[in-house]
């Protein structure tokens, strides 16, 4: 079972940068192994008796194959975040200079755009000196 791991990560520097990549529950593919392999050498720790017929083997590979899975799609969600905060730091910068609507929830505003600020990543439009976030635009022009 032990090679099944090593063919899983096939060389010590990919291992190294595999191993050090945690997913949001802030456990490393490192600790996930490690914690695989123990329950493997101890059956009593898994709760299944090998003689039991319950597929033990395909189970660490099934769990190794989600977890990997989470880890994967996690990445894609930092990805996706970061494409959208760039979408929309571009889209208030073609915004400067331009007159707009927002609706600040007491009513619309309307006014020139003057500046264009970030606040942790996300683009903030200045109208009339007072900052708005991208979602309470309403009209442009």
């Amino acid at each position: 079972m032990n090679n099944a791991i090593s063919d899983v990560i096939p060389s010590a520097a990919d291992a190294t940068a595999y191993n050090t990549t945690k997913n949001s529950s802030g456990v490393s593919m490192e600790s996930f192994l490690k914690i695989m392999a123990a329950s493997m050498s101890n059956p009593s720790m898994s709760g299944s008796d090998s003689s039991s017929g319950s597929g033990g083997g395909t189970d660490y590979v099934s769990q190794l194959a989600q977890f990997t899975t989470l880890d994967q799609l996690n990445a894609m969600g930092k990805n996706l975040t970061s494409s959208v905060m760039i979408m929309q730091q571009q889209e208030a910068f073609n915004l400067l200079g331009k007159n707009v609507t927002l609706n600040d929830g007491s009513g619309n505003i309307s006014g020139k755009v003057d500046k264009v600020r970030f606040n942790n990543g996300y683009a903030t439009l200045v109208v009339n000196n007072k900052e708005y976030s991208m979602s309470t635009l309403n009209e442009v022009g």
